[in-house]
């Protein structure tokens, strides 16, 4: 029996996929105190040996049906500015501009341009065959009925992402949360990713980030819906637990005012789930774990969880 080519390359994918071994990583919990709603106080660092290929998610908080009032005004109650940015970030100035990039019936992908920002870098970015550069804002919009949604942002100066699900319909656009990091992070004053270049493949929508230190990921868009928005992510280099490969970056004042606020996790893929609030954890091995709330939070009410999970040291 011969195997045409669709096939053969189908059975080799399925016996790569059954080749890839499950990985833990290490979770690292360095949050601060903070009295402000609007700074970035939990670092939550992820690393690990070998690990290729992962899942990351937002997905809604599980009290979701339960809240009739979506905070997302900021806050900066407890804090010592008042909007824009932050006392301590340097202010590189640009010239302001928003770039359509991409626009179809499913997908439309806009560049922002602000007027000042606090890293100087310009990273290439390019979306199909349309090539630019400069922005400091990449946002993924999904059509519904014509109507366009943000679900993913990416900041290519910083190499910060935002995810979030569709909204639920009584809430408008919905709101993010927690920002992550993906890929070599440096750990400086605030962590960042130094990205090298990007490219956005419309069909079927992947993004390919190559890093300054030569490596890549790409992060193909599996789901975004009202449930969750996913990214099936593959690493070019096996990762090494000398240096985070993920951070979770995101804010904790009070249980009840914060966008995390505890971590579900399990340890192996048969371990039962274990709970923790967040100023109790310490470091953890997780085989997946979810950043996120179950009590409903004043700030960022409707913001999703997010979860890494789907850890192997196999490509995809």
């Amino acid at each position: 029996m011969h195997l045409s080519t669709a096939a053969f390359a189908a059975l080799l994918l399925a016996s790569a996929h059954a080749m890839a071994a499950p990985v833990a990583a290490t979770v690292e919990n360095g949050t601060t105190t903070t009295a402000c709603a609007e700074e970035d106080n939990v670092s939550l660092t992820l690393r690990g040996d070998g690990i290729r290929h992962m899942r990351i998610e937002a997905l809604q908080p599980d009290y979701l049906d339960k809240i009739g009032n979506d905070v997302t005004a900021p806050d900066f109650s407890g804090c010592n500015f008042d909007g824009g940015a932050h006392p301590t970030d340097p202010a590189h100035r640009f010239k302001k501009r928003t770039v359509v990039l991409m626009d179809n019936a499913q997908w439309r992908i806009v560049g922002m341009t602000l007027p000042t920002f606090w890293r100087a870098q310009r990273v290439p970015v390019q979306v199909g065959t349309r090539k630019d550069s400069g922005f400091h804002l990449l946002q993924v919009f999904k059509k519904e009925n014509g109507k366009a949604l943000e679900a993913i942002v990416l900041y290519p100066s910083d190499g910060y992402w935002r995810l979030k699900p569709l909204p639920d319909p009584r809430f408008g656009d919905g709101v993010y949360g927690s920002s992550f990091l993906l890929g070599p992070v440096q750990a400086t004053a605030r962590p960042v990713v130094n990205i090298a270049s990007i490219r956005i493949v419309p069909r079927p929508l992947a993004i390919h980030v190559r890093f300054t230190d030569g490596g890549s990921a790409v992060a193909r868009v599996d789901e975004i819906s009202r449930t969750r928005t996913a990214l099936d992510v593959t690493l070019s280099r096996p990762t090494a637990s000398a240096q985070p490969f993920a951070v979770l970056r995101s804010m904790y004042v009070t249980p009840d005012n914060a966008d995390v606020s505890e971590v579900r996790w399990q340890a192996s893929p048969q371990a039962a789930q274990q709970v923790l609030p967040l100023p109790e954890v310490k470091t953890l091995q997780a085989a997946q774990v979810r950043f996120g709330r179950s009590l409903p939070s004043k700030h960022n009410t409707s913001a999703p969880d997010i979860a890494f999970s789907g850890f192997d040291d196999a490509a995809r």
